[in-house]
């Protein structure tokens, strides 16, 4: 496939990714839209699996033998990594967990159960993913805590002009989504935190749609907590990233207890390792934290500029050819304030329909609530068909979605 973006060679990138070359039906290659839920792998990451597998298998800090000195070695190594990915000032402070819903609940659980008592307000938005809302709500429930919502506007963007009030009522915790997984709104972190920051509340940020897709750097944004997960961005499953500051996380409980977590254990107390190890409780995910070291490389040779302006190039084509298709409604702000993420309805046709009838023609996006059923509510919609792109995307693909969706309306008699 050719492209017309001078960002990014999109055909040389493609061949990195096995799976982009496979037909999902006789005769019908896949176009994959669904990068939001989780992207594919370029075979770099899977060859790094792999080798870890082949030839160093073993469990780490524990070992003084060489496989479990070299496995210990790449593992730390892939921690190093993500933590100049970020910005962030020391790998200590970069915690592997198993994705961005654990990071956040470990923080809830872990500095929310430390910190938050009786009529403590925490401040999210409506445009959450279910991950930063329930367990907030979880910790609410158990400590009678007050949670507030800064609105979203019918354009999907935050009504920002609500914001100021609602730190007048002094919260402990602002944790909010850089980029919406439904309406791929961009929002302002930088300018929320410091904001928040003068109220005197701590900031998490979900990062789960924003790192894969964004330059970001944490001292920048001032992020005292930051979450994201390895396969949004062409790493593995089952690995995920909590940074947070030093002066947090060491004045924060252990969120597991076991193997690795402690510096010593006694028949009736333990003392707790030091970061990261004491949030690391247990064999880690070894193979895919490789694998995410490996992703990062991956993405940093590229750039990360070049891939955030290969995805506004990318949406922006998308959401010109989708508003021409009668029927089509696309829910979100204009392509200079979002990622790339195009959520919509067509017509009273089902976006479960709408799916299904695509990946007739090998079209892969996702049909649902996109685990955000307060932000679908609040545009009185029980699902939205939800395209999203990627490094690999192309205009292309975009066109063939284009072409199915009015063979969707033909259907259906439209």
């Amino acid at each position: 496939m050719e492209t017309r973006t001078n960002t990014l060679d999109v055909k040389k990138i493609r061949q990195d990714f096995p799976i982009l070359q496979r037909e999902v039906h006789p005769g019908v290659p896949l176009v994959y839209l669904d990068s939001t839920a989780t992207s594919q792998k370029p075979a770099q990451v899977i060859d790094a699996m792999d080798r870890y597998y082949r030839y160093t298998n073993a469990n780490i800090h524990r070992g003084i033998h060489v496989l479990a000195e070299e496995s210990t070695a790449d593992y730390e190594a892939a921690r190093q990594k993500v933590a100049q990915f970020i910005g962030a000032e020391s790998p200590r402070q970069v915690i592997f967990t198993r994705n961005t819903t654990e990071s956040i609940n470990l923080v809830a659980y872990s500095w929310g159960r430390r910190h938050l008592n009786k009529g403590d307000v925490i401040i999210l938005t409506e445009m959450e993913h279910h991950s930063n809302l329930v367990p907030w709500q979880m910790l609410a429930q158990e400590r009678e805590l007050r949670l507030e919502f800064i609105p979203v506007t019918e354009d999907g963007l935050l009504d920002l002009t609500a914001y100021p009030a609602l730190l007048d009522f002094k919260p402990r915790m602002v944790a909010f989504t850089q980029m919406s997984n439904v309406l791929g709104t961009i929002n302002p972190a930088k300018d929320m935190i410091a904001l928040a920051h003068q109220a005197g509340a701590i900031t998490l940020v979900d990062a789960a749609q924003s790192a894969p897709h964004l330059p970001v750097d944490v001292q920048d944004l001032d992020a005292d907590f930051f979450a994201f997960s390895a396969h949004k961005m062409c790493g593995p499953t089952g690995i995920g990233v909590l940074y947070g500051k030093k002066e947090l996380l060491e004045s924060m409980p252990p969120f597991l207890g076991g193997g690795d977590m402690i510096k010593r254990v006694q028949l009736r107390s333990f003392a707790p390792n030091e970061l990261p190890h004491k949030f690391e409780a247990g064999t880690p995910s070894i193979a895919e934290a490789i694998g995410l070291g490996a992703a990062v490389d991956y993405l940093t040779e590229i750039g990360m500029d070049k891939v955030e302006s290969h995805e506004k190039e990318i949406i922006a084509y998308a959401l010109e050819r989708l508003e021409e298709i009668p029927g089509v409604k696309v829910f979100g702000p204009e392509a200079a304030k979002k990622g790339g993420v195009a959520s919509f309805t067509l017509s009273s046709i089902h976006p479960h329909d709408v799916s299904q009838i695509l990946d007739r023609h090998g079209i892969a996006i996702r049909a649902g609530h996109h685990c955000a059923m307060p932000l679908h509510e609040k545009f009185g919609l029980p699902a939205t068909a939800r395209a999203s792109f990627y490094l690999y995307s192309t205009r292309e693909e975009v066109d063939k979605l284009a072409d199915s969706l009015y063979e969707v309306r033909k259907i259906f008699g439209m």
